[in-house]
């Protein structure tokens, strides 16, 4: 039987590609200092490894966001404590897909006023865009694939692993709980 999970991206890969990230940053913003702006909770290994990975001076702060409704709209659950207005913001997602978050994201903080925006994406799921959104730092572009791992979740479970990892059989995910942490670590258990 086929395994239910394939290995995309290893660690040293990842480390590679934030740190590469983390260089043009430091370049593109050199003699300011932005304010890096992780969208929880998704964002958090990325923007971890993502601004020990920038050599210039810079501010941290998050936004928390809901979704509710069938259409899924997105409202600020929890807002930046950092003024953003005449700053220079980055925006970090873990994972942009259809666009339509990270339009409204940009949306509420250009109306700030704020110097400048852009985005960082770890992964950008570009054959499932619906709006036409900027990403201007981006990791990896991947297809339409289900990703567990370094920040991505099933159920709220998974983002400690290291690497990304596809589910191939979405119909044996609830199987993942016995025997995917266990290979991914080694044996040591999730």
């Amino acid at each position: 039987m086929a395994s239910p999970y394939l290995e995309v991206v290893d660690q040293a890969a990842m480390d590679r590609r934030v740190r590469e990230l983390g260089q043009a940053i430091s370049s593109d913003y050199a003699g300011l200092t932005p304010v890096v702006v992780g969208v929880l909770k998704g964002c958090i290994p990325f923007l971890a490894d993502l601004v020990r990975s920038v050599e210039i001076d810079h501010e941290i702060d998050f936004l928390l966001l809901t979704r509710f409704g069938e259409q899924g709209r997105v409202a600020v659950a929890m807002d930046t404590a950092i003024p953003l207005r005449g700053r220079h913001v980055i925006l970090v997602q873990g994972i942009v897909d259809t666009g339509l978050t990270l339009s409204a994201l940009r949306r509420n903080l250009e109306v700030r006023e704020v110097a400048s925006l852009k985005s960082v994406a770890l992964l950008d799921k570009v054959p499932r865009r619906i709006v036409d959104v900027p990403v201007e730092y981006r990791g990896f572009e991947i297809g339409d694939e289900f990703l567990l791992g370094y920040g991505l979740d099933w159920a709220g479970k998974y983002r400690n692993l290291p690497g990304l990892w596809a589910v191939m059989d979405m119909g044996r995910l609830s199987d993942l709980d016995a025997t995917f942490p266990a290979t991914v670590f080694g044996g040591a258990g999730g």
